[in-house]
């Protein structure tokens, strides 16, 4: 692995343990509207932002869904779950932001989430102020998988892509990452990454301590 000069984060599945929260809080709407989902479809939203979650349901489930009342629902029912309960941390979150901040290592997060809901949620849990920008899927044209989102981070940071290692738990994430020339190791979340995204050859770590051991032990911060 290069020297890294900044990493940069995903939010939801990997800083935020919120997966789990959208996908029982977006069951919980459907079934409220009368509609049973294909598990499956749902999975392919992980890491995409409202544009393409959108095509991705509506194309899915097809014409039956109701997406309108579901989504009104499912964005109800997760806001009060996630943000009014707090949002629960992924294990090793903060031990890894503190051992890159003590080795003057740049952090931002890049996330499909839009911006305003993750300085929300980033802000609740005291971890803004580790990071120097939060790019939201909101402020880009093509959300993830498209590398654009990584592309602007690294503008951001006016560093090349491969100074920097992202941080992503989701396949699209990784592929986005991966597209704008990141250094990428994958976080597993609640999905296994596919057999297609480990062919890219890129690490695989269960969780983010295991992450903080690989660096201290791989190359001098």
């Amino acid at each position: 692995m290069k020297i890294i000069k900044a990493v940069v984060f995903d939010m939801d599945g990997l800083l935020l343990d919120t997966e789990r929260i959208s996908l029982k809080t977006f069951m919980e709407a459907c079934h409220e509207n009368r509609f049973e989902p294909d598990i499956t479809i749902y999975y392919r939203i992980i890491g995409t932002n409202s544009a393409m979650t959108k095509t991705i349901l509506t194309e899915g489930y097809g014409p039956s869904f109701p997406y309108d009342a579901v989504t009104t629902s499912w964005r109800e029912k997760f806001n009060q779950e996630a943000y009014e309960k707090g949002v629960p941390l992924k294990p090793g979150v903060w031990e890894l932001l503190s051992f890159l901040e003590h080795n003057r290592v740049r952090m931002a997060v890049v996330t499909s989430s839009r911006r305003d809901i993750a300085i929300r949620g980033l802000g609740n849990t005291e971890l803004l102020k580790y990071f120097e920008f939060v790019l939201g899927g909101d402020q880009i044209d093509n959300g993830k998988p498209h590398p654009e989102m990584y592309q602007k981070a690294c503008q951001q940071l006016v560093l090349l892509p491969g100074e920097c290692l992202a941080l992503e738990d989701s396949d699209n994430g990784v592929r986005s990452a991966g597209g704008a020339g990141l250094q990428v190791i994958q976080v597993k979340d609640i999905l296994e990454p596919s057999a297609e995204v480990r062919a890219l050859g890129y690490p695989v770590m269960d969780s983010l301590m295991e992450v903080q051991n690989h660096l201290k032990g791989r190359f001098s911060l």
